[in-house]
Order: C-alpha cells, then sequence, then structure tokens
C-alpha cells in the first residue's frame, strides 16, 4: 500500500473520513503533540497485537516523529496479516508544518 503524505491525512481529517491512525512514538511525545492517534509505542507492538485486531482488514495510518519509526511498524503489521498499512511521510513533524 502507498505511504500518506501529511497534506493527503489533513485532507482525510478536514473532509471527516473514519481514520484508523495508530501512533507509534512513546507517551512522552504524544502528550507533547499528538493527531489524536491510538497509542502504541514502537516497543510495545509486538505485545499489544490484540488492541488492533478490529483494524487488521481495515485501513492503517502509521506515524511517528519522522517517519522512521512508523515505517518499522508498517512493515512488521503487514507480516502479522494487517492488509492495508500506510506510513505517515514525514511523521507528526511533517503534519505539524502544516498547522
Amino acid at each position: 500500500m502507498n505511504d500518506i503524505t501529511p497534506q493527503e491525512l489533513k485532507t482525510l481529517k478536514e473532509e471527516g473520513t473514519p481514520i484508523n491512525l495508530l501512533d507509534v512514538r512513546e507517551e512522552f511525545e504524544y502528550d507533547e503533540y499528538n493527531l489524536d492517534g491510538k497509542l502504541i509505542p514502537l516497543g510495545d507492538l509486538p505485545h499489544r497485537l490484540d488492541e488492533l485486531e478490529d483494524w487488521k482488514e481495515k485501513e492503517i495510518i502509521v506515524h511517528c516523529k519522522s517517519g522512521g519509526r512508523s515505517a518499522t511498524a508498517k512493515n512488521f503489521l503487514a507480516s502479522k496479516g494487517f492488509k492495508n498499512v500506510r506510513n505517515l511521510l514525514q511523521g507528526a513533524e511533517g503534519y505539524k508544518k502544516l498547522s
């Protein structure tokens, strides 16, 4: 699945499109600035997959601060059978620049 740009995500949010947004940053990063996604830090992801079971067949947009950790999470989720996972290019930092 193709990754998504900050502008594409912003458009989806402005249109009110339902989004399954997964934030794989650490809690302190989430507390500083977040996009209202579900927080599961990358290191916890293997142990918390059951929390995402309802999303397995749905589109998931994964993000971190700049796109590196979320790219790892995307590949991990795909390897576990998640069908439609997209990485937010430039991460939360890229999205924040749009505001």
